[in-house]
């Protein structure tokens, strides 16, 4: 799909600098981009991503970090 966008000079150039650096058209890097931002914004892929993080850290207790914490509820006011 063709679209027609607006957007300042200087990001212009810099997509264009980048372009050439990465030896992409000017489309695939505005693809790329928007793709990213969208995935990035997007709730629900975020939730995604750090469900995905969480099941590979597993279930591991990290000693130093569980008694830290306790020392800091036990001096935290409810």
């Amino acid at each position: 799909m063709k679209t027609a966008v607006s957007i300042p000079e200087k990001v212009f150039q810099q997509a264009e600098r980048l372009a050439r650096r990465l030896r992409k058209s000017r489309s695939e890097v505005y693809r790329l981009a928007l793709a990213d931002y969208l995935n990035r914004h997007d709730p629900d892929h975020v939730t995604e991503a750090m469900d995905r993080v969480c099941v590979q850290m597993g279930d591991q207790t990290d000693q130093f970090v569980s008694s830290a914490s306790r020392r800091v509820l036990e001096h935290s006011e409810w």
